[in-house]
């Protein structure tokens, strides 16, 4: 008994884990967007609350700055507001424009289900 649980627990301890993926979603903005005001009055304050903003926290890019070095796998767009879902750095689904509050959430759920190895909900 005590050999099956040795082999057990090695053969748990030596099985590939998953490693943890990081994942967040940008929001490409700049200033005097009209849109993006009203993204940052609808559902801005309540994302950071919400479980997709739990799993993707949300960050801010001024596009009229330089594109940022960490994020040289994920293009560039001039449209603002857009949204990119990003999982380790590269770019998993892109929204373009703030539809509203009431189509955001249903599209903002389509991006998620394009991650890698997340859980299905």
């Amino acid at each position: 008994m005590k050999a099956l649980i040795a082999l057990l627990l090695l053969l748990q301890a030596s099985s590939p884990q998953a490693a943890p993926t990081s994942i967040e979603l940008l929001m490409l903005e700049q200033p005097g967007c009209p849109w993006c005001l009203r993204w940052h009055q609808e559902i801005g304050q309540a994302y950071p609350r919400t479980p997709e903003g739990q799993r993707a926290p949300l960050r801010r890019i001024d596009i009229s700055e330089p594109w940022p070095e960490d994020l040289q796998g994920v293009g560039p767009d001039r449209v603002t507001p857009t949204f990119i879902l990003v999982q380790d750095g590269k770019e998993v689904a892109r929204m373009r424009g703030y539809p509203g509050d009431q189509f955001f959430w249903p599209l903002l759920d389509d991006m998620f289900r394009r991650l890698q190895g997340e859980p299905a909900e």
